[in-house]
């Protein structure tokens, strides 16, 4: 089912604040799917889903392979009957002020600190299409 990006609704946007292990799929250099378990965080005002994760994972080198213009992704999340997908185009931020907001945002929906990373970086996703039955 389509959710406008734009205008999500209220529970759409709850189920994204709620604490849920996610998936983040990207495309392999060969084009197939990568499919990994995560923790996103959306910001629905700039549209943008984060991931934190460390700079030598294969998601990370997953996007990275697609080209400075980034790849195609998506994150998906389920509870019992309820689902929500943000797809766009990822990116990966090594700035250490991109990665602390990043893990502010995971501390906050997660309810814990991630332990230090010297080699975190952000998946970034410009969403462009939500899907989704919250």
């Amino acid at each position: 089912m389509a959710v406008d990006v734009t205008n999500p609704g209220p529970e759409y946007l709850a189920f994204w604040r709620a604490r849920h292990v996610c998936t983040l799929t990207t495309p392999r250099p060969d084009g197939t799917p990568h499919v990994v378990p995560v923790g996103v965080t959306y910001d629905p005002e700039t549209r943008l889903a984060r991931v934190i994760t460390g700079k030598n994972t294969r998601k990370a080198a997953n996007v990275l392979a697609a080209g400075p213009d980034g790849a195609r992704v998506a994150v998906c999340q389920i509870d019992g009957r309820r689902w929500a997908t943000l797809e766009g185009r990822a990116t990966v931020r090594a700035e250490p002020e991109a990665v602390a907001d990043a893990v502010r945002r995971y501390a906050e929906r997660y309810e814990r600190t991630p332990a230090p990373n010297p080699d975190r970086i952000v998946i970034e996703i410009a969403v462009d299409r939500a899907l989704g039955r919250a």
